[in-house]
């Protein structure tokens, strides 16, 4: 009886360990990099071609999820800012969004000074990261977005598929997807017996209103 219950707890910590151990980005459309598309101007602000124009809230959204063999760690970060212009019910033009790399946090503060460090995004040498839309296209019941993503100096086309609502009081976008983070050359191994995977998880939750951007939809210093 005693052996069946000691292999019986051994299984469960295995279980437990398997759980824990496994890859978040195997969840989600994994986005290959590649060269840079051409992106095209948008058109000056108030001409008929450039549409209605909406600011992204900072109730919105962008986050992450990166993981190691022994778990995971989320995180995202608190500053970003951008505009996104509609005519006729589809959103027009390249918007750009912007990233404070130094608004970045995660679910434990000694992390958090890691991610910021040369180890990672090296925050004070590439303090803003930027991805814009270079072209939308349908999908099934979502869009295929494409856009150059430029993070840590890095710059190359990726796609991923979104959840996009355009009304006439808001444009709202959701998306979960992976890119692998050594193509932008954030290459830390982590620890020999603790290696830090190659794909990490991004999540966008966001909400563009039209009207003036307001002092906490703008990218701080």
């Amino acid at each position: 009886m005693k052996t069946t219950c000691f292999h019986l707890v051994i299984a469960v910590a295995a279980i437990g360990f398997i759980a824990g151990c496994s890859d978040p980005a195997d969840k989600v459309p994994k986005s290959a990099a590649s060269t840079p598309e051409t992106v095209e101007p948008t058109p000056p602000p108030g001409t008929p071609a450039s549409g209605k124009e909406y600011v992204i809230r900072s109730d919105s959204k962008i986050g992450f999820t990166g993981s190691k063999v022994t778990g995971q760690h989320d995180g995202g970060f608190k500053n970003f800012a951008g505009t996104l212009n509609v005519k006729d019910g589809k959103i027009t033009g390249t918007p750009e969004v912007k990233i404070n790399m130094k608004s970045t946090w995660s679910d434990s503060d000694r992390l958090t000074g890691h991610l910021t460090s040369p180890d990672f995004f090296d925050v004070a040498k590439f303090p803003v990261s930027s991805f814009s839309i270079t072209s939308l296209e349908a999908a099934g019941a979502q869009q295929k977005v494409t856009g150059n993503l430029n993070l840590h100096g890095v710059t190359k086309s990726i796609s991923f598929p979104a959840a996009i609502q355009v009304a006439e009081e808001a444009v709202t976008v959701k998306a979960d997807f992976a890119i692998n983070r050594k193509e932008f050359g954030i290459n830390y191994p982590g620890k020999a017996n603790d290696l830090i995977r190659d794909m990490v998880v991004i999540r966008l939750d966001l909400k563009a209103t039209p009207g003036a951007a307001r002092p906490e939809d703008q990218l701080a210093n």
